[in-house]
């Protein structure tokens, strides 16, 4: 059977596999410069919730995305959740990507998406913080201690070269309990804290990075040392005042943050409080660029290790579309997965 008559499909195991061979900030990167030059296609997210058992609340979103550019593709990432999962001794969040043909639009490939999703997003993290930190990084904060901040941890870690210090909360003491013994031995050099109040991780933090399912701010801007560098990516961790007060602001993409009724951030607009890159003659705060302006230097970066900046990505299905075609590109190579018949 050739494998126009096949469509493949790549479990968690075969894309963590897959993944150990690429790079996932490279990848983002890369996505991102092609998004900032104008050659993606990015429609609005679809969002669907509903009310499962009492007490229980579910959710489906879609997200679809085409890239131009040197390597073109095009997909859709299908992310759900149920916060009662973790109760059921499931993962809160699964998914699968879809990956097409960017000419034919015909489907070449299904993956299994949280893996996917949780690498992109770590990524986007460690990209804002070779763009935004400060030059030595030696303390950092993750406020959540899931599969995100697992995440989180196995792409930074090797990275930040200076670390010497990371402080991690959960609500649920044992769970991050469970990822210090996880991590331990892999950074002997780096003393692992937990702490009881996400105040007492952020304190004094070089980067603070919140990887919750909060949907009611609570971090304060006091909370921030000078020079700190929030990557928001839980997007509701932050109240208001730290949007107002930072330094620096910069996203992933303007409109899809702006347009979004769920999250502080796009609230803000519509209240007035927050005002695009390019907007003129407002009082409103200002962002102050995105994450691909930054790649292609149209916007500029922070300006001295004392400013605060505040990272407030949405979550582009350009860069989980870009993933999901190095998957597969290196699933080919290595000969991964199962072919389906159509």
């Amino acid at each position: 059977m050739t494998r126009d008559e096949t469509l493949l499909y790549l479990s968690s195991a075969a894309v963590a596999s897959a993944c150990r061979d690429l790079d996932p900030v490279a990848v983002v990167a890369s996505a991102l410069v092609v998004h900032a030059r104008g050659e993606t296609v990015l429609p609005d997210e679809s969002y669907l919730a509903w009310e499962a058992e009492p007490g229980s609340s579910a959710r489906s979103i879609g997200m679809a995305a085409h890239l131009g550019g040197a390597e073109p593709a095009a997909g859709v990432k299908v992310i759900n959740a149920n916060p009662a999962n973790v109760a059921r001794g499931l993962p809160r969040a699964s998914g699968l990507t879809l990956l097409f043909d960017p000419d034919t639009a015909r489907p070449l490939c299904v993956m299994e998406g949280a893996r996917l999703s949780a690498l992109r997003t770590a990524a986007v993290t460690a990209l804002s913080i070779e763009l935004l930190a400060k030059r030595r990084v030696e303390r950092l904060a993750v406020i959540g201690a899931g599969a995100l901040a697992e995440a989180h941890l196995d792409l930074l870690v090797p990275r930040l070269r200076d670390l010497r210090e990371l402080r991690l909360h959960d609500l649920a003491p044992e769970r991050a309990e469970d990822l210090r013994a996880r991590h331990g031995a892999e950074m002997p050099e780096v003393r692992i804290e937990l702490t009881s109040s996400p105040e007492e991780a952020i304190r004094g933090a070089d980067v603070v990075v919140p990887v919750t399912t909060a949907e009611v701010g609570y971090i304060r801007f006091a909370w921030l040392a000078p020079g700190a560098l929030l990557v928001n990516v839980s997007l509701d961790d932050v109240l208001p005042e730290v949007v107002l007060r930072v330094d620096k602001l910069f996203v992933d993409d303007w409109r899809l943050v702006s347009t979004d009724r769920r999250r502080l951030l796009g609230k803000m607009a519509r209240a007035g409080l927050v005002a695009g890159p390019d907007s003129s003659g407002t009082r409103s705060r200002r962002v102050d660029g995105e994450l691909g302006e930054l790649l292609v230097g149209t916007k500029e970066r922070r300006s001295s290790d004392s400013e605060t900046v505040l990272v407030n990505p949405f979550g582009l299905a350009v860069a989980d579309v870009a993933m999901a075609a190095e998957v597969y590109r290196v699933a080919r190579r290595q000969a991964l997965g199962l072919e389906l018949d159509r």
